[in-house]
């Protein structure tokens, strides 16, 4: 892992995962923040809904079949989101978890390591093979 701040990694986490959005699935969120706790990264992308997804939201069976699609979407994408979070926090992805509301248009992803926290102080240890789930 880099030796850089706590702030600074979440931000590059947030501005990676802005870009998978946009150049990936076509549209960016409106808003995205990263959060390294521990041993786990979560990252909450706000308003990644299209107008044209949010009015299917509200029609019956919508919100069903637009969680089930972008689900299908980040699952297709794995290994390259996988990529993205090695990179930036130099450990090794061994599950994830993404959720998606059809309601606020927020998607959650989640990510953590098994062996070794997630470090981003301004001496970092490195992750000794550990691995980000």
């Amino acid at each position: 892992m880099n030796s850089q701040s706590k702030g600074t990694l979440e931000s590059r986490i947030s501005n990676a995962l802005t870009h998978f959005e946009k150049e990936h699935l076509g549209r960016g969120p409106k808003e995205a923040r990263a959060f390294i706790i521990q041993d786990m990264v979560l990252i909450r992308l706000k308003g990644v809904l299209t107008p044209a997804e949010e009015n299917l939201a509200a029609k019956e069976g919508g919100a069903h079949l637009i969680k089930d699609i972008r689900t299908r979407l980040i699952e297709s994408s794995r290994p390259l989101l996988e990529k993205i979070l090695k990179e930036a926090t130099g450990c090794d992805v061994i599950s994830m978890h993404t959720d998606i509301s059809s309601r606020t248009g927020d998607r959650i992803h989640g990510a953590g390591s098994r062996r070794a926290r997630i470090r981003a102080a301004a001496k970092p240890r490195p992750c000794s093979g550990g691995r980000v789930s």
